[in-house]
């Protein structure tokens, strides 16, 4: 599993990117964290799986989540989570406002940011404590 999740960048590389890309493997990173935790905590039917996991993975959820670990968080995650709500972001959200939706992407490209930058032990204790 570890060579099927190989990352090949560089902490300086990761960097450079868009924070919208960080947000990008973060939503990912963050779903499959959530349906994981539903798996292994429920018996839930597939159908109810997928409802279930919409009420963590919605914007407006993101948005509390950072809010509750923000005072947690480095000086440099914070600037990551500003870098992540101040970017540049064409796509109107449809189920929730527009500042819910800037510190939704602002939490899934410090979760992006971690995983890409290979900091486990830290991505687990912020997802451990949301």
């Amino acid at each position: 599993m570890e060579e099927f999740l190989k990352i090949d960048r560089t902490k300086q590389e990761v960097e450079l990117m868009s924070p919208l890309t960080w947000a990008y493997i973060g939503d990912a990173v963050y779903e499959l964290f959530i349906r994981n935790k539903l798996i292994n905590e429920t018996n839930l039917k597939p159908h109810k799986l997928h409802i279930e996991a919409i009420k963590y993975v919605k914007a407006k959820s993101q948005a509390e989540k950072l809010n509750e670990i923000y005072e947690t968080l480095t000086d440099e995650e914070k600037d990551i989570v500003r870098r992540g709500r101040n970017t540049q972001n064409h796509h109107l959200p449809k189920n929730s406002n527009v500042q819910e939706y800037m510190y939704a992407t602002a939490f899934e490209a410090l979760i992006g940011y971690l995983y890409l930058t290979k900091q486990n032990v830290r991505l687990r204790e912020i997802l451990a404590n949301i």
